[in-house]
């Protein structure tokens, strides 16, 4: 089937050739940090995590969204998740080949990978993060394209790839669990000190990553002949919207815990993102902005009739991604290191470099979706009535 990703319109052409020339930006800038190293970056000693592992930690939980719809489609045979469930799990492979990259990125040298790989520490939850990431990564691979074969052939998928479906269900939730365990199991950083750390991961996750399959579907719908259904759209715009009152509940619930305790620790890290510390407040105007965004988008949302809109449930949709890129993907890998152990702010601001090869790894994510989608278009279009 690769070769369908070969032949295209002349749009096609057109994006694969913007997103090569970031790619191409993006990867100039890293061989400068290669030489360089992460001197080029806006990280130091007190931040030692900035826009790379924000990224990576985002965009786990759009991987780990896929569940959403392989859950029904597969395990309750909601029948009209059918023709959109490939696009969920080509996603998937997508937002998990960006954190790969994140984390390579982020390690300055990418021969470091190896030191997991050589010195492996089971006690480690790096160590079990890079298992689950790259496990999933596999299990979507073998599952979506198996399965597109078969349907491309007209036959069921084969047997061997039941099991793996079911694997796939509870390994998705353990992709974003183990990335919360990365911020709430250390102790110096009260911010990320949490019990519900990795349920507002997966509640984020379960309304940022539909959010964007939405989108993607209606962006699929316009400029193909293949349509993902109302129907499913519909269902997963529900999902989305329960997902998102929960995630901004749980927010709700570290405010309280913080001030009502009264515990400094606790505090410190949302005042500087809501209101600054001694004049520091850099993330302050995003934050708010992120709470202007996840009330419209929870607005627009909340009676049914209205979202039923095309045009309104696009921009709820992309209020409720964008918000929660800012709550997760910008504001709480920073706020954990603000202030330091010696109750100073020093604040982070990523240097060009370092946003040009952001901006080159999620190319890449959207280059592999493209090729991805136009290959499942394909076949879509192939078989449809």
């Amino acid at each position: 089937m690769l070769e369908r990703a070969l032949t295209g319109s002349s749009r096609y052409y057109k994006l694969l050739g913007a997103l090569l020339v970031l790619m191409g930006l993006g990867f100039a800038a890293y061989l400068t940090q290669y030489n360089r190293g992460l001197t080029i970056t806006g990280m130091g000693r007190d931040i030692s995590w900035g826009i790379y592992i924000a990224q990576f930690t985002f965009l786990v939980g759009v991987a780990a969204s896929a569940v959403m719809v392989v859950l029904p489609y597969y395990v309750h045979n909601v029948k009209v998740f059918g023709r959109i469930t490939i696009l969920g799990e080509f996603l998937a492979i997508a937002a998990v080949s960006m954190c790969l990259l994140f984390i390579v990125v982020d390690l300055g040298k990418p021969m470091r990978v190896l030191n997991v790989l050589l010195y492996p520490t089971p006690n480690s939850i790096l160590f079990w993060d890079m298992i689950v990431l790259n496990g999933y990564l596999l299990l979507n691979v073998l599952i979506g394209w198996n399965v597109l074969e078969a349907e491309r052939k007209g036959t069921h998928y084969p047997n061997w790839v039941k099991p793996l479906i079911y694997i796939s269900i509870p390994w998705a939730v353990s992709i974003h669990t183990v990335t919360a365990f990365l911020y709430a199991g250390l102790p110096g950083r009260h911010y990320w000190l949490t019990a519900i750390m990795a349920a507002r991961f997966l509640a984020s996750a379960f309304c940022s990553g539909p959010a964007l399959l939405i989108m993607l579907a209606y962006l699929v719908k316009k400029y193909s002949k293949f349509d993902p259904g109302k129907e499913a759209i519909d269902k997963l715009t529900t999902i989305m919207t329960y997902a998102m009152i929960i995630s901004v509940f749980f927010v709700g619930l570290e405010f309280f815990t913080a001030f009502y305790s009264n515990i400094p620790g606790h505090m410190h890290s949302l005042v500087y993102l809501f209101v600054g510390i001694d004049g520091h407040h850099n993330l302050v105007p995003f934050m708010w902005l992120f709470a202007i965004l996840a009330v419209a988008g929870l607005a627009l949302l909340f009676h049914p009739n209205l979202r039923k809109n095309e045009k309104i449930l696009l921009t709820a949709a992309g209020c409720v991604f964008l918000s929660m890129w800012l709550e997760k993907g910008l504001g709480l890998i920073v706020a954990g290191f603000i202030p330091n152990p010696f109750d100073q702010v020093r604040e982070y601001v990523p240097t060009i470099p370092e946003i040009m090869i952001a901006l080159g790894v999620w190319a890449t994510g959207f280059f592999v979706l493209t090729v991805l989608y136009k290959i499942a278009i394909s076949v879509k279009e192939e078989v449809a009535p």
